[in-house]
């Protein structure tokens, strides 16, 4: 057992939990040792960070006795939910993402504060509801929500401030991850490639997912100067064509711009169209704000190491899968 203070990582096998696991795991100081949680401690990634020198521990957020156990003892915890996960027969009495998301994090707070977790960084983002208010152009999601996916984690924020957990409010943004995925450029008929980003002229900040583990974990370091304090993260900011310019240079081929209006977006059918589209629209319509709350000059202070997206697409142009 490490003599180190610990850090308690919900999602350990996640992208955000895996990626400050990684980052404790890396740390040239060596200023912690982590306890990955995770569902599954016989699962494949679970048991790489065991042989990493992870502490592994069974834990859920659908079960808090489970997850008082695996705060136990440790000085810090990163508590984030996973919204897009399906629900599932666990799920019983919830009938939307959004009312799990809330579920859990209460979970996950009332167990910190039950352990007696000194500093809890939560993964959050901002309230939609702020910006639109009851703005009829933009769909309502799941009764009253415009974005659940941003709106019930904002809500969320309340359960560690109920319970009086030491906590700093760690919001997010796009991840970069996303453009080699469902947000990767389009092939069309005449063989162009398009990226069919609905922002408009605004810019869009968006972020490499390691670079939350790094940032929480120099968050964590910093021993309470970030309790109680909301840290706004990203590591870049830029506009649709900025971003199609950049993926032009690393897949060697032009990619226009091509933003979908926003009812066009919500129109295409597919599941989250709707949720989706309204937070494309959020992002554009509240670009100012929103990005002006990432300063990146701060975020690189917590965290050198930071990416642009043209430094993580340096690294990832092998992720890519443009689709035919």
């Amino acid at each position: 057992m490490t003599t180190k203070k610990l850090i308690a990582v919900v999602g350990a096998t996640g992208s955000q939990g895996g990626g400050l696991v990684k980052a404790i795991l890396d740390d040239q100081h060596g200023r912690f040792g982590v306890r990955a949680l995770t569902r599954n401690p016989q699962s494949t990634a679970a048991r790489n960070w065991a042989d990493a020198g992870a502490e592994v521990v069974a834990a859920d957020l659908d079960d808090g006795a489970s997850l008082r156990s695996a705060f136990e003892g440790a000085h810090g915890a990163f508590i984030v939910t996973n919204y897009w996960a399906p629900l599932s027969e666990e799920d019983e009495g919830i009938r939307t993402r959004a009312e799990r998301e809330l579920a859990q994090a209460d979970t996950g707070a009332l167990a910190a504060k039950q352990a007696g977790v000194e500093h809890v960084v939560w993964s959050t983002l901002e309230d939609t509801r702020d910006h639109f208010g009851d703005d009829d152009r933009v769909p309502t999601v799941d009764e009253r929500y415009k974005v659940p996916h941003f709106d019930a984690k904002a809500e969320a924020d309340e359960f560690f401030r109920e319970y009086d957990v030491p906590t700093t409010f760690l919001r997010s943004t796009l991840f970069f991850e996303g453009f080699a995925d469902a947000l990767a450029p389009v092939r069309g008929d005449d063989g162009q490639l398009r990226l069919m980003l609905p922002m408009a002229d605004q810019r869009l900040s968006g972020i490499a997912v390691a670079d939350i583990g790094k940032t929480a974990l120099q968050i964590f370091a910093r021993g309470t100067a970030y309790i109680g304090q909301t840290v706004s993260i990203a590591g870049d900011h830029l506009t649709g064509q900025e971003y199609a310019s950049a993926l032009s240079d690393a897949m060697g081929e032009t990619v226009s711009y091509q933003p979908p209006a926003w009812d066009d977006f919500r129109g295409q059918g597919f599941p989250g169209a709707v949720e989706m589209g309204n937070m494309f629209q959020y992002y554009a319509e509240n670009s100012a704000r929103f990005v002006g709350d990432r300063d990146l000059a701060q975020v690189r202070e917590l965290n050198p190491d930071l990416q642009s997206f043209r430094d993580w697409l340096a690294l990832h142009r092998k992720d890519f899968q443009v689709n035919q």
